[in-house]
């Protein structure tokens, strides 16, 4: 199975070296997102031999670096594309479960889940994060049937045909609400995969007014709600 690594970086210049070094351990071909980084992460990049890079000019947001991720792999002709964050709360030890239930052939998209199982060591999740995936949790489940323990995990596999069929274009962090919508649409097969929790650095912010919980909520609600009244795409299930 030919799959792809993707990994979006915004000012990763504490972890970015480490982080590409584990996944290197576990896959061959790694796509980093550089996007718009202020710090050395630009630097430690062009050091590292044999991944690939899209750098954007200027920060263009966390959604936009995944679709990018996406449109690489379809154009490279990747079958499968594992994301992945660059801040040490994704394991690249984890890499093989996904390509293993990747393999089984019985999902499109295969999302890690930090609260599926327990794991030894696991950490406590920050009380507004938890609160906030639990309310889009239950949004998704009773507005689209969809029935996951964590909605916004970006340590995922996709088969990349199966992305073909969506029309994304969400730039922020409110992307897992336009995706979920459109994989629902689409019927594309879901399904989790436990993952363990990870909160190396609490203090991390969002930028602006996102840092604000119920900003940040009333943003993530704002873009579900348009996307559901957005006309369906041609591609979509009925």
């Amino acid at each position: 199975m030919k799959f792809l690594v993707a990994v979006p970086v915004f000012n990763e210049a504490r972890y970015v070296t480490r982080v590409l070094s584990a996944i290197r351990r576990h896959a061959s071909d790694v796509l980093v997102i550089d996007d718009g980084s202020s710090d050395a992460t630009p630097d430690l990049l062009a050091g590292i031999p044999d991944i690939a890079v899209i750098r954007h000019p200027e920060n263009r947001g966390y959604g936009q670096s995944l679709i990018d991720a996406c449109a690489y792999a379809a154009r490279h002709r990747y079958e499968w594309i594992i994301t992945m964050d660059c801040d040490e709360q994704h394991e690249p030890g984890q890499i093989p479960c996904f390509v293993n239930a990747a393999a089984r052939g019985d999902a499109d998209i295969i999302s890690g889940s930090r609260y599926l199982e327990a794991h030894p060591g696991d950490d406590d999740a920050p009380p507004e994060r938890r609160l906030i995936n639990e309310t889009i949790n239950s949004l998704l489940r009773l507005s689209l049937g969809l029935a996951l323990t964590d909605s916004y995990c970006g340590f995922k596999a996709m088969r990349v045909a199966a992305l073909e069929r969506l029309c994304l274009d969400e730039p922020g962090y409110a992307f897992p609400l336009q995706f979920w919508v459109q994989c629902v649409r689409a019927g594309l097969r879901i399904r989790e995969l436990p993952v363990r929790r990870i909160y190396r650095d609490t203090s991390r912010t969002f930028p602006g007014t996102l840092d604000d919980p119920s900003a940040r909520l009333a943003h993530y609600l704002a873009v579900f709600l348009g996307e559901l009244r957005r006309e369906p795409l041609p591609t979509d299930a009925p």
